[in-house]
């Protein structure tokens, strides 16, 4: 990694950081859950950065994968809500999570998701095996009497890449994936009072660009356009396109853009009816000597 990659890097950590801070400090009972989103997205540019994906909230259950769409009402009340930020700096990425306890209740979930954060973060250094964080995470999250979310996991990031290798488990595994300098890792520990296991939910208002086809529509052929040169392999969401659009249109077009498989859809992630999610999240570089957080 050269010194200039490294300023990027810090740059995008930085800049995910404040927004999150910008925009947990906006969840609160009777805020509009689209504004809240829509300001926080705003924040990033403001700061320097492009959203890495839309801001993302999850209420109770719902752990990841979910933005307001663009006619939205909802309002905060008693929920659990976590918030997921991105910012990227000409590809280079900065990842955080934190959860708002708005019913008062669920303290201990979010207690075991930020300690299993910490537990993580202790271990992380060249050499180290992703088994062994998962280990920590799982045992850190288990002391609590609420479960890690089996299937859903921290991630490697490199330039324009949000997932990439290695994956990070949540729980004590076998994997040999072994941590090296220079690495750039995202660790993500979804604690639960559930079943410990998401299902994706039908409906996605969050998509991605797969590889660019020949498409019929003009509608689509328009906006396609716009995804490629605004978000290139970013995620974007439903309000995004149609701010630029009309709401009618960017549904048109999205219909065709999905059917031709154009667009990736990233549906919601999401437990059993009735339980808590929580998460706590940051972005590290792996360095000689153990790591340095980026989100700060």
């Amino acid at each position: 990694m050269t010194p200039e990659e490294l300023v990027l890097w810090r740059k995008a950590g930085k800049i995910a950081h404040e927004a999150l801070v910008y925009g947990a400090s906006l969840i609160k009972k009777g805020a509009n859950m689209r504004e809240v989103c829509d300001k926080i997205d705003k924040k990033v540019v403001e700061l320097g950065a492009k959203p890495a994906w839309p801001a993302q909230i999850g209420n109770n259950e719902v752990a990841a994968h979910y933005t307001p769409e663009p006619d939205d009402t909802a309002v905060f009340n008693d929920e659990v809500v976590s918030l997921d930020v991105g910012a990227q700096v000409d590809g280079y990425v900065g990842d955080n999570a934190c959860t708002v306890d708005l019913s008062g209740k669920h303290g201990t979930i979010l207690k075991a998701s930020e300690e299993a954060l910490l537990a993580a973060e202790k271990l992380l250094a060249p050499g180290v095996k992703t088994g062994e964080i998962g280990k920590a995470i799982q045992d850190a999250i288990l002391k609590h009497g609420v479960r890690p979310v089996k299937n859903l996991s921290g991630h490697g990031i490199t330039r324009f890449v949000i997932h990439d290798d290695p994956s990070v488990p949540n729980i004590a595994t076998k994997d040999s994936d072994v941590l090296k300098e220079g690495m750039i890792i995202a660790i993500e520990p979804f604690a639960t009072n559930g079943k410990g296991m998401i299902h994706e939910q039908e409906q996605a208002n969050i998509f991605s660009f797969v590889e660019k086809k020949p498409i019929r529509s003009p509608y689509a052929r328009e906006a396609l356009q716009f995804i490629e040169k605004e978000y290139g392999p970013f995620p974007f969401c439903t309000r995004q396109l149609a701010a630029k659009f009309g709401l009618g249109k960017a549904n048109l077009a999205l219909r065709d853009l999905l059917q031709s498989n154009i667009l990736h859809p990233h549906a919601p992630l999401v437990e059993e009816p009735g339980s808590i999610v929580a998460v706590f999240e940051n972005t590290f570089l792996i360095t000689k000597d153990g790591c340095e957080r980026l989100t700060k």
